[in-house]
């Protein structure tokens, strides 16, 4: 590998680019590219079910970043988890789903784990994601999700102060997890507000994914 490679960063919205563009400071050595398509998460919303239609397009997505030189590609909606499957099965790069190296992480640190979320479409898909890694990681590990009503709303209008509250409030609620997870890139931002009023250890997206792209690739 490339003293610097590159690394095609998908997002369907773009509260999820500001969250990763921070992580890779730990990685400054990378070259990002950033490939946003901000229909993805309305047309997500829409539907209970991940539809074959938004397949095809996650899909179409991970063939772009592959033709341009990429040498990874990670996408940053947690709500794409069985597409993304079936766009890495294709492509002869790495291709990571946004959450699985924060999973594998926080399965390796307790049995229970706490998972906070701000956007619905994305619960069953990313419990389901936890399951299968808990089945390879450690079979005995249990996830708990935690809807932070009105965060979403608050961070695409601009008002991160509101969603770091939020957010915070929901962790601090919570008791007997081995570590807690933000579930969405777009809630990294949150990280230090969470971390002030909880001893429990918390983990984010960006920053596990990074550091599973530096080991895959260096």
């Amino acid at each position: 590998m490339t003293k610097h490679p590159r690394i095609a960063l998908v997002h369907a919205t773009p509260i999820a680019m500001e969250p990763i563009r921070i992580a890779f400071g730990a990685w400054p050595e990378a070259e990002r590219v950033n490939i946003l398509e901000d229909s993805l998460s309305p047309d997500r919303a829409r539907h209970a079910n991940l539809t074959d239609e938004l397949t095809d397009r996650i899909v179409a997505l991970a063939r772009y970043a592959r033709l341009i030189g990429s040498d990874a590609v990670l996408f940053t909606c947690s709500s794409f988890g069985r597409a993304i499957e079936r766009a890495a099965s294709l492509i002869d790069i790495p291709v990571l789903k946004p959450n699985e190296a924060m999973f594998e992480a926080a399965i390796r640190q307790g049995g229970r784990t706490a998972m906070l979320y701000t956007f619905p479409p994305s619960r069953d898909g990313m419990e389901a994601e936890f399951r299968e890694e808990a089945a390879r990681v450690g079979p005995s590990a249990e996830i708990v999700s935690f809807f932070v009503e009105g965060a979403i709303e608050a961070v695409r209008a601009g008002d991160e102060a509101t969603h770091n509250r939020l957010v915070a409030e929901a962790a601090a609620e919570l008791e007997g997890f081995d570590a807690v997870t933000l579930a969405h890139f777009s809630m990294a931002r949150a990280i230090h507000a969470v971390r002030e009023v909880t001893a429990i250890p918390v983990l984010t997206s960006p920053d596990a994914a990074v550091a599973k792209l530096r080991r895959l690739l260096t």
